[in-house]
């Protein structure tokens, strides 16, 4: 990740290596905070472009960890039902 901007109330970061699946993921758990006004992202060109996520947030950083805790506790709630669909 590269911080491209960094205020108060917005946070621009590229997020080198990832695709839709990440960013997308992302966007929508930040939206679901309350606290935060507008996440967004893009790619600029399909094949060698990086995504850029925007927030515009009470507290953006906050926004983010609470965003990226909340999908590790969903991808660990699936993992952990697969496994138990597996016996």
């Amino acid at each position: 990740m590269k911080i491209l901007k960094n205020t108060k109330t917005e946070l621009e970061i590229e997020i080198t290596g990832e695709t839709h699946s990440l960013c997308n993921a992302l966007r929508k758990t930040l939206m679901e905070d309350k606290g935060v006004e507008s996440a967004a992202y893009v790619i600029d060109h399909p094949i060698v472009g990086e995504p850029v996520l925007y927030i515009k947030a009470k507290n953006p950083k906050k926004s983010l960890q609470k965003a990226a805790e909340t999908l590790m506790s969903q991808c660990n709630e699936f993992k952990g039902l697969v496994k138990s669909s597996e016996k």
